[in-house]
């Protein structure tokens, strides 16, 4: 059966790409957030991950206001990088694996969920990003892939219960996969951040804190919270932490902090990194 080797979190702010373009990794602005990756390329050439399963928001390049989609996983042969997130360069291709796309897709809809299936999808910064992050320095991408999108966007928005539990069958379908892929999750979006209306800037850095200690101490805390009482503490856009709360979900009831990162401000947002492992 497939193994889960563990899960990254990470923040995709776009101004992530124009430092990676422009090379500003070093730069003392910069280098606070990258710094936080070292642990995590150590720890990648080790688990040697086959496949990324990687749990995002789409920003419209899918899916747009008239029509967005609860959840949406992709299930074709390749993606391509149709938004340079202004400023990383356009990326080669990420090779899919489409019969894993599909067998969790069987899973979640058996397990009562209804996701829009995608056999043609691009991806956009809140996927390349992370992925440029992880693999800085390949030509060709070291692992398969396998993109689940979550709406963060338009309400009304699933709720961060449901998004756990999401992930919990993402996990389950993921084990139950014969043969011996080594999988890894990444949930990317937040930490909190608002980037509009009265409270454009707001960051909430006690939440932030409680919530990445929560995913190792308590990782059901935050399905607690209404996504109303979510958006009060973390903002607007900081609501993306469904995807961390959804890929924390796919390691079981247990899992360890192997590192961790928080960095703030990158572009008027909390810039959060977690690795876990089950």
């Amino acid at each position: 059966m497939a193994t889960i080797v563990g899960a990254v979190t990470t923040s995709h702010v776009p101004s992530i790409g124009g430092a990676i373009a422009r090379h500003q990794e070093g730069s003392d602005y910069w280098k606070p957030f990258f710094d936080g990756f070292d642990a995590i390329h150590a720890w990648l050439r080790e688990a040697k991950p086959d496949v990324a399963v990687v749990i995002y928001n789409d920003h419209g390049l899918n899916f747009f206001l008239d029509k967005m989609p609860t959840f949406a996983v992709g299930a074709a042969g390749e993606y391509r990088n149709a938004d340079e997130g202004w400023g990383i360069p356009v990326l080669p291709p990420f090779p899919g694996d489409p019969a894993l796309s599909w067998h969790i897709i069987e899973t979640l809809v058996a397990r009562e969920f209804d996701p829009v299936t995608c056999q043609e999808m691009l991806v956009d910064h809140a996927f390349t990003l992370p992925m440029k992050l992880l693999y800085p320095d390949v030509e060709a991408w070291p692992v398969k892939s396998v993109p689940i999108c979550i709406n963060t966007v338009q309400h009304p928005l699933p709720s961060a219960a449901r998004c756990y539990r999401l992930g919990q069958a993402i996990g389950d379908a993921i084990r139950a996969w014969p043969g011996d892929a080594r999988v890894l999750v990444v949930g990317t979006g937040g930490l909190s951040h608002q980037l509009d209306g009265k409270r454009a800037g707001h960051i909430n850095k006690d939440f932030d804190l409680k919530f990445m200690e929560s995913l190792t101490e308590d990782p059901e805390w935050a399905t607690r919270f209404t996504n109303r009482e979510l958006i009060a503490e973390v903002g607007t856009q900081g609501i993306e932490l469904l995807m961390w709360l959804a890929a924390r979900g796919t390691l079981g009831p247990r899992a360890r902090r192997l590192h961790s990162n928080y960095h703030i401000p990158i572009s008027n947002t909390a810039g959060g990194t977690m690795l876990l492992a089950a």
